[in-house]
C-alpha cells in the first residue's frame, strides 16, 4: 500500500507516522508531504529514509490512503483532487467536517456510515472525539438529552507553535506569540476565533459535530473552551442530562465494556485520569463519576485523553483499518 502523509512535519503528522509504525499499517511505500520549504528534507519511515514531497509530486503517484494534517487551506485544495484519483483520503482539518456528503467518523461510534466507494473522510476535532467516544455507549443505554462540557485543552493542540511558547515562557525567553496572553501559570478562555454570538468556533465544533457523529442532530449541547499550560493531553469536565434513570453503578457497567474507553474512578485511592497519565495512549479515561446533586437522570464525569493520538492521529489510522477491512471484505467472492 502506497501511503501519503501531507503535513509530515508537523506534530499531528509526525504522530501519524508513528502510529503507522506502532499499528503494523501495511505500508509498502511512504510519500512524505509538506510545504515548499520542507522539500527535500529526510524522513525516516520503518527503518527507511524517504525524502518530503509537493502535494503536486505526491499527486502523481497515485497513493492508496493519504492523510492529511496541514490545515482547512491545504485540504480544501489537494484533498479532493488525491479522493479524485481514487485515493482514500482522511482529512485532519475542520474543512471537510460538516459538509453533508463528508462522513465524519470516530470508529467507536458511526463506523458503521463508512462504505468502501467513499474516498473523502472528515477526522473530527480532537476534544469531541474524546467526548463521543465516552458518551455514546451511555446515548445507546440511557438516551441522551444534554451535554454541557468545559474544556481544558492542552497547547499541543496549537502544535509546534503553542508548545514553544509554552516553553520560551517557563524558561523566560521570548518567542513570537501564538496566543493572545501568556499562557504559561495561566488559563485563556478563547480557543480559534469569537462569533457574533460570544462562542468560538472550537466550541461550536464540539456542538455541530457531536451531533453529526452521535446521528442526534437535535442534541442540546453547549460548550466552554479554554486552553491551559499542558504540554499534551485534554481534559473534559462533562455535565450529562439522560432521558432514563440509571445508577452509578450502571454507568461503570457500560463504561467498563466500552470500546476504546477506560475506567479510572477510585475517588478514595484519589485515583482520576490526568493529562500526564495519557500521554503516549490511544485510549480515552473517565473518572470523577457522579450522579448530578440538583438534577434527575444528570451525570457529571472528568474525560481525559492524548489529544495527539486519539484526538487526531491514532484515530485517523483507525478510519483507514476500517477502510482496509472493507476493502478486504468486498474482494471476498
Amino acid at each position: 500500500m502506497k501511503v501519503a502523509v501531507v503535513g509530515c512535519t508537523g506534530l499531528v503528522g509526525q504522530t501519524m507516522l508513528r502510529i503507522l509504525e506502532e499499528r503494523r499499517t501495511p505500508v509498502q511505500q511512504l510519500l512524505p508531504v509538506a510545504s515548499a520549504r520542507s522539500v527535500g528534507k529526510p524522513i525516516t519511515f520503518q527503518g527507511k529514509t524517504y525524502s518530503v514531497l509537493t502535494p503536486e509530486q505526491a499527486l502523481t503517484q497515485k497513493p492508496d490512503v493519504a492523510l492529511f494534517s496541514a490545515g482547512a487551506a491545504v485540504s480544501r485544495t489537494y484533498a479532493p483532487l488525491f479522493a479524485e484519483t481514487g485515493t482514500i483520503v482522511v482529512d485532519n482539518s475542520s474543512c471537510w467536517r460538516m459538509h453533508p456528503d463528508v462522513p465524519l467518523v470516530v470508529p467507536e461510534v458511526n463506523s458503521h456510515v463508512l462504505h468502501f466507494e467513499h474516498r473523502l473522510i472528515a477526522n473530527p476535532n480532537c476534544s469531541t472525539i474524546q467526548m463521543v467516544v465516552a458518551l455514546y455507549p451511555l446515548h445507546v443505554h440511557f438516551g441522551l438529552r444534554r451535554i454541557v462540557v468545559s474544556t481544558y485543552q492542552s497547547v499541543s493542540g496549537t502544535g509546534a507553535r503553542g508548545l514553544a511558547q509554552l516553553e520560551a515562557e517557563r524558561q523566560g525567553l521570548s518567542t513570537p506569540a501564538t496566543y493572545p496572553y501568556t499562557i504559561d501559570l495561566n488559563l485563556i478562555p478563547h480557543i480559534d476565533s469569537f462569533s457574533e454570538d460570544g462562542f468560538t468556533r472550537e466550541e461550536w465544533k464540539m456542538v455541530n459535530e457531536a451531533r453529526k457523529i452521535m446521528g442526534l442532530p437535535k442534541l442540546s449541547v453547549t460548550a466552554t473552551c479554554v486552553r491551559v499550560p499542558v504540554r499534551v493531553g485534554h481534559s473534559l469536565s462533562v455535565h450529562a442530562v439522560f432521558e432514563r434513570e440509571f445508577t452509578l453503578e450502571q454507568v461503570r457497567d457500560v463504561l467498563r465494556q466500552a470500546p476504546g474507553v477506560v475506567l479510572w474512578d477510585d475517588p478514595h485511592q484519589n485515583r482520576y485520569p490526568m493529562p500526564r497519565d495519557v500521554e503516549g495512549k490511544d485510549e480515552v479515561y473517565v473518572g470523577r463519576l457522579r450522579l448530578d446533586a440538583c438534577e434527575q437522570k444528570a451525570l457529571n464525569c472528568w474525560i481525559v485523553a492524548d489529544n495527539l493520538r486519539k484526538g487526531a492521529a491514532t484515530n485517523a489510522v483507525q478510519i483507514v483499518e476500517h477502510m482496509l477491512r472493507l476493502k478486504a471484505g468486498s474482494l471476498v467472492v
